[in-house]
């Protein structure tokens, strides 16, 4: 079996960031975090990235070819502790067919 890089995987998947609009929640984050996110890319309720249908509004790319976060060193907690293989990311690959990834 290849193993895979893991450092580069989010790159190669963007899943995660497709899941569904009420994923990319706000949670912990101070104001101060909140307010180095562009406002066109906060939903207008204020609680969480906009998205365009489950597609968060910050995603660049193609899924499972080549993505990147457009906002990566102000993104939300939720999407910092999403991590290669855990039950989250696995969850958002099965959705779009895309192979599981062992956690090391």
């Amino acid at each position: 079996m290849e193993e895979i890089d893991l450092s580069s995987c989010c790159q190669g998947c963007g899943a995660c960031c497709s899941y569904s609009e009420n994923w990319p929640r706000f949670s912990i984050e101070s104001d101060e975090e909140l307010a180095a996110i562009p406002d066109a890319l906060v939903n207008a309720r204020q609680s969480g990235m906009r998205c365009e249908g489950d597609r968060c509004a910050a995603l660049q790319g193609e899924i499972g070819k080549a993505t990147a976060c457009g906002i990566y060193e102000v993104r939300p907690d939720v999407c910092r502790t999403c991590m290669p293989g855990d039950a989250e990311c696995a969850m958002a690959r099965r959705k779009f067919g895309l192979p599981m990834i062992e956690a090391v």
